[in-house]
């Protein structure tokens, strides 16, 4: 797809959702049946609508994006020069845009089914911000950091579409000087600026993905929001490490940017000092320019850069399939905390607050970690394109029901 073609869709063309772009939903209108979208401008393409060719007509047709996803490049690459001669041939234009539906007249859905769900540690200047936060005496990275892309394994079934409240979580809390934990809600609730990335082609249980096959597999890109409380997640997580202080939600976009798109932000990794085992090892360009930026309550408060990561993605799907794990359509791996080196790029209040010690200010108020009511929005750039953005906000947590002992209801 040429980037000289311009599209006549109506304040489409420069904006972040051009036709360079055309990122991937799922929507809805007026309560009718869930349909595949593509963003064009501020406006959605009813993707089956539009009379796709035969061949391609099925996976366009499908509730979600399951089915597209899982049919591998060559399909992915059809649709999207079929998309593109559709938006950009104006002498279609009359026939096309009555399938193009204002933005703010859908209702977004989670655009595909997630199957398993992985989120790496893969920042060094957040695991080195972590370290010294909680081992200021010792070697802010333990010895398999720059080994090894380090992860958990999280909860698929609680990954939500941006725009779903966040409710703060209870749990089991134990401060320092405590005797014993007692159980309550989280009082260090917080956020994790991530990119995640969405598993098209499956594989069979015990067939490694190398990193030269990345772009086979990896169907596309989303911002991602990996809430975390971290007082029941610091209690918790010794010696097998997060649970339930990350699994009650993690937010991701309701678009999926294809990899393809990506192609012309993609930049060398970080030198990775030891190298890396040969399972490792990537050709270069291996990472990608993206720029996001934090938002809570209308103002920026962190702009972390996705370029310094130490481990690249498809290291961190060699590894994640090293020892035979199988790949599903739907899996979702993310890249863990995005910070840069810089105090202003730091992406959790973890480490903005340096752990609860110094705070930071939003609409004049000093903060260390989220308020009830609190708004977070993740925005991305890369390029000139934008990457769908990332919103939750926080609702209270539930309130014991007096007439039946140990449930709880909204408050």
């Amino acid at each position: 797809m040429s980037t000289a073609e311009t599209t006549w869709v109506e304040g489409a063309a420069g904006s972040g959702f051009d036709v360079d772009h055309l990122p991937y939903g799922v929507f809805t209108r007026h309560d009718d049946r869930p349909r595949i979208g593509v963003r064009i401008g501020d406006r959605v393409l009813d993707a089956a609508a539009a009379a796709p060719p035969a061949r391609l007509a099925p996976y366009l047709e499908a509730p979600t994006l399951d089915l597209l996803m899982g049919a591998g490049r060559t399909t992915w690459t059809a649709v999207r020069a079929w998309l593109s001669g559709l938006l950009t041939d104006a002498a279609g234009a009359d026939r096309v845009r009555p399938h193009l539906h204002p933005l703010d007249d859908v209702t977004l859905l989670l655009p595909f089914t997630v199957a398993d769900y992985v989120d790496f540690y893969a920042s060094l200047d957040h695991a080195s911000n972590v370290g010294r936060i909680f081992r200021p005496d010792a070697e802010p990275l333990l010895p398999n950091w720059r080994h090894l892309p380090v992860a958990y394994h999280g909860r698929a079934g609680t990954v939500v579409v941006s725009g779903t409240d966040v409710r703060r979580p209870h749990g089991q809390l134990k401060g320092p000087a405590d005797d014993a934990p007692s159980y309550g809600p989280s009082a260090r609730l917080d956020i994790e600026a991530e990119v995640g990335f969405v598993v098209g082609v499956p594989t069979r249980l015990g067939d490694p993905v190398p990193t030269s096959a990345f772009a086979e597999h990896v169907f596309g890109v989303v911002l991602l929001n990996d809430w975390s409380a971290r007082d029941v997640q610091a209690w918790e997580y010794v010696p097998l490490g997060p649970f339930l202080g990350k699994s009650f939600a993690t937010s991701i976009s309701a678009w999926v940017t294809p990899l393809a798109a990506l192609d012309p932000v993609r930049v060398p990794l970080p030198e990775q000092d030891p190298p890396p085992l040969p399972y490792l090892k990537v050709e270069e360009p291996a990472g990608y320019d993206l720029a996001l930026e934090v938002v809570v309550n209308g103002e920026v408060v962190t702009r972390p850069p996705y370029r310094t990561q130490y481990w690249g993605p498809a290291q961190m799907l060699a590894h994640l399939t090293v020892n035979g794990a199988s790949l599903r359509t739907g899996d979702l791996f993310a890249s863990g905390t995005v910070s840069g080196p810089e105090a202003g790029e730091r992406g959790s209040f973890l480490e903005l607050s340096w752990g609860g010690r110094e705070p930071w200010t939003v609409g004049g108020e000093e903060r260390t970690f989220l308020c009830d009511g609190d708004e977070v929005v993740l925005r991305a750039t890369a390029g000139a394109l934008s990457l769908g953005e990332v919103r939750g906000r926080i609702s209270p947590p539930p309130v014991p029901d007096s007439s039946s002992s140990g449930h709880f209801h909204a408050p």
